[in-house]
């Protein structure tokens, strides 16, 4: 089993990064050096925190051996021997081999910081840039990062003048390396608290109200308010877009460039827009009166990142708006289901993506009940207890674990309790428990952050270029300081705990920080106290009601302008059930039509070219009248499809706003009568 759990554990992490970015990026749509990029950051990033339980359990070993071999032999009974000499030193199940695990940090640890502080905020730029070629793109993006690059070489300078002053200090390449380390991992570090404060409470508190069906669903009634807001904005934004487009296209000169044609901009373009931008291109008038204003080459370029930012967020509000709605209905059918004594779940609308037969035949519409009305609260309460039971362990060791002597830190203890038996199974399970729980606490508010519509990670391969490499980033740039937490909260790191023992194989490549004593002595043990802090204002939502004050709407229960969302949002989604209801009944009633009178016109048609073809001969007087008995029948099958659609209502009726909303009354399509305008001969022939 030597080095086998580390192949295992490589392998997995490979396909969990492989899945996650499936999920949030679209693998066809974009830039495969993007993909690979992304995949190569979240990959490292996860690999670190999979791997570092199996260094710890290895280091233990080898301090065993360490003891054992450098225990004094007993003489005279002067001497009393240390326990690790008369214990056997029993090698773990995942023992990795003495001089790979170094290899293995050194290669994954530089990799992710060559990837975080260089190569990504360079793709970063690259894929937001508007260029129309690859020379243009890296000339902007060298452009945008000259100021980015220069802060870092600002900050290293100052890290690197004070060594240079102080007199203790010989610059030496270990210690520059270590400085750089430092400053990377401080700036992580602060980071890393904050994100770690909002998580630990957020994360218990969304399961405990995952548990409460009527909280569900008036937030999500909320986000449908919002996010039909932000659709409306999203299409009108392109249609501007759309609109500046179509101008420069037609009144380019004869000199434009080839590669500004409407090649370069239309196949980012949603299918109907396309097609009214071809049938509006005479719409402009005046373009004798614009023909000198020319579009540059500058303006072109802003176009162009103007356009792939309105179609992926068109795209992305679209998308989005149909799962929302998805969510919404379900969450309508777990409220009417929970009153239900057949105790079977009953839809209101068929899933549209066809399901797995197998899913099928265990998860019945009885157990579908069980577990939506009477199982998964439960549950949910029950997870959100044990959550908050390990986000209050954490703080408290975070706030003690730089006390020694006694042990405060129960993450500390429960490692050393374990190390005195050599139960290495419970110390990995232990370690791979603490530092998966921390990640799901920062990671998970990485995936849930949104800076406007710069950075927002969509799910359903919604998320645009850009944010998928921001992200990248900051899993980078959070894992090696959260990984050093963990070790300082478990007392594996020789800075925290003060022995004189061997350290881990990670905690060597990050090199001693004694070198900054400031930074090792007081940033890094007092400064992740202030997650007591966070978790305090995270709890009584201290940063929802500053962005609710600053009008950003957020989801609080005793607010006005919460209740007005909503409201609107609950009828939002009756208005969309409505329609989906009237499609399903449209649907039917065609299929029994064509069930009911397909038939007859098939055969009605093929009566209709036997008679043509029978009476070629004849001249043109004496066919008139068998070809006017013949399409009596078809005549009569029409009626009955005018009757059928009169009878229907219409895709937009809505009996009970009809006389509300003056949009749907005037808008031309829809009389009291129920009948639409089309059917009605007198109406369509007045003007003639």
């Amino acid at each position: 089993m030597s080095g086998a759990a580390l192949g295992l554990e490589i392998v997995f992490v490979f396909f969990l990064a492989l899945f996650l970015l499936h999920r949030y990026g679209d693998f066809k749509k974009q830039h495969r050096l993007v993909i690979v990029a992304t995949l190569l950051a979240w990959y490292l990033c996860f690999l670190i925190v999979f791997i570092l339980p199996l260094d710890v359990s290895t280091t233990i070993y080898n301090r065993c051996k360490l003891a054992v071999n450098s225990s004094p032999v007993e003489s005279n009974g002067s001497y009393v021997t240390l326990a690790p000499s008369k214990q056997k030193c029993f090698k773990p199940w995942s023992y990795i081999p003495d001089g790979i695990m170094p290899i293995f940090w050194r290669v994954v640890y530089w990799t992710s910081q060559f990837l975080t502080w260089i190569l990504l905020p360079f793709m970063q730029s690259y894929a937001r840039s508007g260029g129309f070629s690859i020379t243009g793109k890296i000339k902007t993006a060298l452009i945008e990062n000259a100021i980015y690059y220069g802060t870092y070489l600002l900050i290293f300078g100052a890290f690197l003048i004070y060594v240079a002053v102080n007199p203790k200090f010989n610059l030496q390449w270990n210690q520059l390396q270590t400085i750089g380390i430092a400053a990377a991992n401080t700036w992580g570090l602060f980071l890393l608290v904050l994100l770690l404060g909002y998580g630990l409470v957020e994360i218990p508190r969304s399961h405990w109200n995952g548990a409460k069906r009527g909280y569900l669903l008036m937030k999500t009634y909320f986000k449908a308010a919002k996010l039909m807001t932000e659709k409306a904005d999203a299409e009108e934004n392109l249609e501007d877009v759309m609109e500046v487009l179509r101008f420069i296209l037609e009144v380019k000169p004869l000199g434009f460039p080839a590669s500004f044609s409407q090649i370069s901009f239309s196949y980012q373009c949603p299918t109907e827009y396309q097609e009214r931008m071809g049938r509006n291109m005479d719409d402009y008038e005046d373009f004798e009166e614009r023909q000198n204003s020319y579009p540059s080459e500058k303006s072109l370029v802003k176009l162009h990142k103007q356009v792939i930012y309105s179609v992926q967020r068109h795209r992305r509000t679209q998308v989005q708006w149909q799962i929302l709605l998805e969510q919404a209905f379900y969450l309508e059918d777990v409220a009417k289901n929970e009153t239900s004594a057949t105790r079977q779940f009953v839809h209101t609308f068929q899933s549209q993506e066809p399901e797995n037969k197998i899913v099928q035949y265990f998860y019945t519409p009885t157990v579908e009940w069980y577990w939506e009305c009477l199982l998964r609260p439960w549950f949910y309460r029950v997870l959100a207890v044990v959550l908050a039971t390990f986000s209050v362990i954490v703080v408290w060791s975070e706030c003690t674990f730089f006390s020694t002597n006694p042990v405060l830190s129960l993450f500390a203890v429960f490692i050393q309790l374990a190390e005195k038996t050599y139960n290495y199974i419970y110390i990995e399970m232990a370690c791979f428990l603490t530092i998966f729980f921390l990640s799901i606490c920062v990671y998970s508010t990485v995936f849930r952050i949104r800076v406007f519509n710069y950075y927002y990670l969509a799910s359903h391969h919604q998320t645009d270029a850009y944010s998928l490499l921001f992200s990248g980033m900051l899993f980078c740039r959070l894992t090696p300081p959260l990984c050093l937490n963990f070790l300082g909260l478990t007392h594996m790191d020789a800075t925290i705990s003060h022995r004189d023992a061997q350290p881990t194989a990670y905690t060597s490549i990050m090199g001693s920080m004694r070198v900054l004593s400031f930074i090792a002595d007081g940033f890094y043990i007092y400064y992740p106290m202030l997650v007591v802090i966070l978790c305090i204002a995270t709890y009584f939502s201290l940063g929802t009601r500053c962005l609710n004050l600053l009008g950003f709407q957020q989801f609080m229960g005793d607010s006005e302008m919460t209740s007005d969302l909503i409201d609107e949002g609950k009828e939002l989604i009756r208005r969309e059930k409505r329609k989906r209801q009237r499609q399903e009944e449209g649907e039917n009633r065609r299929r029994e039509w064509k069930e009911r009178y397909g038939n007859r016109e098939d055969s009605t048609r093929n009566r209709v070219v036997h008679t043509e073809q029978k009476e070629s001969s004849f001249s043109e007087t004496n066919t008139n009248r068998p070809l006017s008995k013949y399409t009596r029948s078809n005549g009569r099958t029409e009626r009955d499809r005018i009757e059928l659609l009169q009878d229907a209502e219409p895709l937009d009726f809505n009996a009970d706003s009809i006389n509300d909303d003056p949009l749907e009354s005037d808008s031309g399509r829809y009389q009291p009568g129920g009948r639409y305008l089309s059917m009605s001969r007198s109406v369509i022939f007045d003007d003639v």
